[in-house]
């Protein structure tokens, strides 16, 4: 569970003891499991071959920044504030884009999609249990690292890339920067293309970070179940894990079925944990398990 620090001022700020110079890279640069690797505009980045294909994963280093949305975002849900400063300890290496079907199918053998038109195209129809079977084969898979979701704070520190705009680009948003249903508008915004499907998981521009996809297309189980806001400080909060099988578990993003409001980064769904729709896929990391980069 979180872990809290310290009463929040009315209008959260970073904390000037946590500088980004304190941030720090991954206990080790290539990870044994990587193929390639490089820098780029964007940072660090690996390769790692997943049963044939290959995954690009990026360096997510720790940080803070602040959670959930302010009073005055347009289509604001209750639930998504106070908002409140999340301290993140600990690095990871996050797939720059969904799960797709190709890698997928290269670890189950199988392809639960209803889109399957492209393998490029994000896996969907798997529940967080089938996730769960799916990380421990790629772990087996894979020497020095673990494969795991990444926490709902894990995941909107991720979507923001440093910004506290409403969507990672800005404040508005149109079909031309994520798949969703188009019908519908945003903030006073246009409508536009609605697709009735998946597209393949590399469409659109990367955040600043080199994430594809963080909004729209398919919604992204997280590791956690949900937890309450109460404005405090967080360091690396997690909500509950356990559970039944009919357990909730976060769900973010939005998908190619949704109202333009639900990409929000702020906006949080929850659905039960056994759960398999169409519009519902996943995005997972890479945790170093050598006693460099903690077990």
């Amino acid at each position: 569970m979180s872990q809290k620090l310290f009463a929040v001022e009315t209008k959260p700020t970073p904390d000037p003891a946590y500088p980004p110079e304190a941030r720090r890279g991954p206990p080790e640069f290539p990870p044994v499991c990587a193929c390639g690797w490089g820098d780029d505009r964007y940072g660090l980045w690996i390769d790692v071959g997943i049963g044939g294909p290959v995954q690009r994963f990026r360096w997510i280093e720790p940080g803070e920044f602040v959670m959930g949305s302010p009073d005055a975002e347009p289509e604001r849900d209750s639930g998504e504030g106070p908002q409140h400063l999340v301290r993140l300890t600990e690095g990871f290496w996050l797939a720059e884009t969904a799960c797709s079907q190709a890698v997928w199918h290269a670890v189950t053998g199988r392809n639960p999609s209803r889109f399957k038109d492209d393998p490029q195209n994000p896996v969907e129809q798997v529940s967080w249990d089938d996730v769960q079977d799916f990380l421990q084969k790629v772990g087996e898979l894979l020497p020095g690292v673990k494969a795991d979701l990444p926490t709902e704070a894990e995941w909107e520190y991720a979507c923001r890339a440093g910004e506290p705009t409403t969507f990672s680009w800005g404040n508005r948003i149109t079909s031309a920067q994520a798949n969703y249903n188009g019908n519908f508008t945003y903030a006073d915004g246009s409508s536009g293309e609605f697709r009735v499907k998946t597209v393949p998981v590399r469409s659109f521009a990367p955040n600043a970070w080199g994430l594809y996809q963080m909004h729209g297309n398919v919604w992204e189980w997280c590791a956690d179940g949900m937890r309450p806001y109460d404005g405090e400080r967080q360091e690396s909060p997690r909500g509950e894990t356990g559970g039944a099988v009919d357990a909730q578990r976060v769900v973010r993003g939005g998908s190619w079925l949704d109202v333009p409001g639900w990409l929000r980064a702020a906006f949080r769904s929850r659905k039960h944990r056994s759960r398999r729709d169409k519009n519902r896929g996943f995005r997972f990391s890479l945790r170093s398990t050598s006693p460099a980069g903690g077990a």
